[in-house]
Parts: C-alpha cells; sequence; structure tokens
C-alpha cells in the first residue's frame, strides 16, 4: 500500500493530539509525520508510535517544503482561511476540522457514514471540510432511520462538553471545581464562557444571531442538509454542561412515515459505526463516560411519541474529540485514499 506524508495542523490542540492517536490505532499509511503548529509550539513534540515527532512552525512554504499529500488542519478557522490554500497548492488534500469552509458550495462536507459519494468532489478546491462536532454524532444516527422512513423535522438539545471549547476551556472547568472544593469559587473566574461552568449548565455555544439562535444552532441546521442532501427542519438548542468529554444530544424526529420504536431500534443498529445501549429497565442508556475514546456513536431512550405515531425520540452520545473530530477527519483520509486508489 502506498504511504503518504502527513502534516497535522494544531498538533499541539486537545483535536490534533487525538487525530494523532486516531491514526496511531487505524495504522493510517503514514510514510512522514509532519506536526505543525505556531511559532509559540514549534521545537515542542508530540508522541507518535512510541516516538517523539519534533514539531514544525506552520508556515506558507511547509508543506512544499514537506512536500506533504495529506494536511489535517485543526487550528481554528482564521488559520484554515490562511494556510489551507498553501496546502491546496504545494499538492496536498486538505482536510479541515474549522468551521471556514464548511457551507462553501464548492467544498464537500462529509460524514463517511452519511455521505461518501461527496469526497469525489474534493477536487473542485482541494478541500475537504470536516463537520461540526454535534452535527456528526446526529447525523450518523439518524441517516438510517432517513433511509427507512423519511425525515421532515428534527428538534435537538445538545448537552456539550468543554472539550468542545478546547483544552483551556477543560482547564477551566477543573480549577473552577478545585475552587468550589477549596470554597473559592465565588472568586474564580471564567474565560473560555460568559459564565461560570463548574455546577452549571449555559445554554449558549457561540455568539447569538439575529433570530435568536446562536451560531452554534444554526450550524446544525446548514450543515445537516448539506451532509444529507435535503431540506429538513432542524430546531436546536445548544447548551454547554461541566464535563470533561463526550456531546450528548436529545433527539426529536418526525418522519414522514408512522414509526415503531422497536423496528427503529433494529434500523438504527444496522448503522455504520453505531451502537444501539438502550435496555432502561437495567438502568442502560449512552451517557458521556460510556463513550469517552470510542470511535462509536452510541444511542439509546428510543421510544415512540405519546401523541403522534410517526414521531421518534431518542438519546444520542459520543466523544465530541473523536467521533466529533478526529476520527470522522481520519475516516475521511482513509476514504480519500480508498477512492484515489480505484482511480
Amino acid at each position: 500500500m502506498r504511504k503518504f506524508n502527513v502534516a497535522v495542523v494544531g498538533a499541539s490542540g486537545a483535536v490534533g493530539e487525538e487525530m494523532l492517536r486516531v491514526m496511531e490505532e487505524a495504522e493510517f499509511p503514514v510514510a512522514k509525520l509532519v506536526p505543525l503548529a505556531s511559532a509559540r509550539s514549534a521545537g515542542g513534540t508530540v508522541e507518535y508510535k512510541g516516538e517523539e515527532v519534533t514539531i514544525k512552525e506552520l508556515t506558507e512554504t511547509i508543506f512544499e517544503e514537506e512536500e506533504i499529500d495529506i494536511a489535517l488542519f485543526s487550528a481554528g478557522g482564521s488559520v484554515s482561511a490562511k494556510f489551507a490554500p498553501f496546502a491546496v497548492e504545494a499538492g496536498a488534500v486538505v482536510i479541515d476540522n474549522t468551521s471556514h469552509f464548511r457551507m462553501d458550495p464548492e467544498v464537500p462536507l462529509v460524514v463517511p457514514e452519511v455521505n461518501p459519494q461527496d469526497i469525489a468532489k474534493w477536487r473542485e478546491k482541494g478541500i475537504i471540510a470536516n463537520p461540526n462536532c454535534s452535527t456528526i454524532q446526529m447525523v450518523q444516527a439518524l441517516k438510517p432511520l432517513h433511509d427507512e422512513y423519511g425525515i421532515e423535522r428534527i428538534d435537538v438539545s445538545t448537552y456539550q462538553a468543554t472539550s468542545g471549547a478546547g483544552k483551556s476551556a477543560m482547564e477551566e472547568l477543573v480549577r473552577q471545581m478545585q475552587e468550589f472544593f477549596a470554597f473559592k469559587l465565588d472568586e474564580s473566574e471564567h474565560n473560555k464562557f460568559p459564565h461560570q461552568i463548574a455546577l452549571n449548565v449555559i445554554p449558549q455555544i457561540d455568539v447569538f444571531m439575529e433570530n435568536g439562535f446562536t451560531k452554534e444552532e444554526m450550524k446544525m441546521v446548514g450543515e445537516t442538509n448539506k451532509i444529507m442532501h435535503d431540506s429538513i427542519e432542524v430546531a436546536a438548542t445548544c447548551v454547554r454542561v461541566p464535563t470533561l468529554r463526550g456531546h450528548a444530544e436529545s433527539v426529536t424526529v418526525t418522519c414522514k412515515k408512522d414509526v415503531d420504536a422497536d423496528e427503529a431500534r433494529e434500523v438504527i443498529a444496522r448503522g455504520e459505526n453505531i451502537v444501539v445501549v438502550d435496555d432502561p429497565k437495567k438502568s442502560l442508556y449512552p451517557m458521556p463516560t460510556l463513550c469517552v475514546e470510542k470511535n462509536e456513536t452510541f444511542v439509546g431512550r428510543i421510544r415512540n411519541d405519546i401523541y403522534r405515531p410517526n414521531i421518534l425520540h431518542m438519546f444520542v452520545v459520543a466523544d465530541n474529540l473523536r467521533v466529533g473530530a478526529a476520527t470522522n477527519a481520519v475516516r475521511i483520509a482513509q476514504k480519500w485514499i480508498e477512492m484515489e486508489s480505484e482511480l
């Protein structure tokens, strides 16, 4: 099998570190690994396959100098906006984990379990976009239902872990909890969130738009329809909760046909990389603690609406750093390799 020179942009960040772990576990065909970060982080190291690999500074010429084939970006939208074109110009395919390119009509937005065929459109701009973490796990769970019953509306409330806002956000939660047990929480500062996150839930992720929804919520609306190639009504309420890792979602699905919960449970279980955990009598259902460092999406609490036979309710959980970011990006790269080898 051909091996590839792979750059990881944002290698010292939470998602970048996770990308390296996922690539190692997946035995990704790496000829040369080039971790990239800002000048501040350059010179440090990351671990890959038991070795310390030096982080290099992200520059406009580094992709050409290192002859990069695949560039995985996860260092913020402004970084992707500036440097992704240089990677493309150097001949690399860019898989971008930020929101910058997601709604660009010339850039495919891909969840391999849902719309792998869209990867073929990568040549238009040389870029494939990784969706929002909350969108990924939701569409993975809903794809089998949409194929079977047709979905006309989705109402979702998310319970998103602090790691979705980066390493420093996780550290802020841990620090505030330490201050709580030291009876100093009243003195605590909050920098990553608009309010204290410890022992609290914050019904705001990203900025508010004119329509009253947040930018995060509107991402789920636009991305879901782009990925699923349909016009589905989506209403989201995105909430930050005081967990470190693993996003959870309460999802209500309005189908075009009547749906039986037992049948739907079997349909969902046939979905790729889906695990159904649904035995309420034994208190078995998805929780963030169940999904950490796992590459599957967990679905449970699958039940019919008590009023309408075409409405289904469920609870969906996945590791946001893996399924919602790193794993999805690596799976895109694997599919891209597979498709390119067939040409």
